[in-house]
Parts: structure tokens; sequence; C-alpha cells
């Protein structure tokens, strides 16, 4: 596509997981508490699958989705004990956060987090890695009450920047998520790494 022939973006949109920080709670990090807590593999990732996309959808609380994971019966642990693993999972990724950050300073564009989270989670990454000191907005399932690939979480997201889909650069290391905005007519990066997606946003103008 000919950039040349395009309207010049003045936003990023773009996930949390995967592209600034790790996940926050993917198969990996239940691996971990399911050695760690001794719980049934089966049932736990059963149990997971059947009401995490209503936690991060924001219809239930952290306790509730942990009641219905694991404290449905009795355990040689506490909720708490759980909770603070769960959060101990989240890591940074030092160089995107500072280039995301760097564009912001830099260039002085909008940027805005389109993010499928939980909110107590999703509360403490933003807190703990200061996303708050660069991004503008928090679309998150949690807030809006809609999750990727929902195209409306998209839509609602481009009315609270107030931006129009072209002037749009959506970082995402889904490629599914990146087609879904994609049919909104918003540009995307699908996020390897660091190298990659840097230069990329250079293409746009974006260049530290």
């Amino acid at each position: 596509m000919n950039k040349k022939k395009l309207l010049t973006p003045t936003t990023i949109f773009t996930d949390i997981g995967g592209v600034m920080l790790t996940n926050g709670w993917d198969r990996e990090g239940r691996r971990k508490a399911i050695k760690k807590f001794s719980l049934d593999p089966v049932e736990t990732e059963e149990r997971h699958h059947l009401t995490f996309d209503t936690y991060e959808s924001g219809k239930i609380s952290l306790e509730e989705y942990l009641r219905r994971l694991v404290f449905y019966k009795k355990r040689n642990f506490s909720p708490s004990d759980f909770r603070n693993f769960m959060f101990e999972q989240s890591r940074p990724f030092p160089d995107m956060l500072k280039l995301i950050r760097g564009i912001k300073e830099k260039y002085g564009i909008k940027i805005a987090v389109v993010s499928n989270e939980g909110r107590e989670l999703n509360n403490y990454r933003i807190e703990t890695f200061k996303l708050n000191e660069f991004v503008d907005f928090f679309i998150s399932s949690c807030f809006v009450h809609f999750r990727k690939p929902d195209a409306d979480i998209f839509k609602i997201a481009l009315d609270i920047a107030q931006v129009t889909p072209e002037r749009v650069i959506y970082i995402e290391d889904r490629p599914m998520f990146v087609e879904v905005a994609d049919s909104l007519g918003i540009r995307g990066i699908i996020h390897k790494d660091y190298q990659t997606t840097s230069r990329l946003l250079a293409s746009f103008g974006w260049e530290l």
C-alpha cells in the first residue's frame, strides 16, 4: 500500500499484553500456578475458559473469578496468596515502553490502549508500570464491556480518542485482532519484536 496516498497518522492504538508487558494471565502463568498450588490441570483450565471472558468483560470481580476458578472448595492457601501470584506474572518489555513513551514525548501524538484485561489486573499493571504517564486513554474490556475481537471495542476507542480510523496505527501481537481493526480502516502493525515495530513506526514518521 502506498502510504503517500494515506492520511498522516496522529494516534497509536496499542495492546498491553504481548506488546508493552507480558500477558497478564496466560496459559504459561496458569501452568505455573497449577504447579505451585497443586491444582488439577484439566479442571483448572476448563473452569478458566468457562468464566474468564466474563471477568475480562467487567461482569464479575477478580474475587468472583477466583472463587469460580480455585476457591469453590477449601484450599490450604488464601485468595490473597493466589492473587499476589497472578500479579507477579506481569513483566515489562522496557524497550517497547521506552519506544511508545518516547514517540509520545517527541511527537505529541495520542496514545490509546485497547486491551482485553480484567479490572483488578488492569489497574495493577497500569499503576505498577506507570502506563498512565504516557497513555491518554484506556479502552480496556473491563471498562467498556466489549472484548477483542468484537469490532465495537475499536469503534468505542475511535469515539473516545476522537479520531478517524485513517489516522490510527494499531500495534498488536495477535493477527486476528489486527484483521478486525483493518476491517474498520485502521492500519495495523503485527508486533513481533522491538526492532521490527520500531522500524515500521519510523516508516510512518515516528522515528526516535
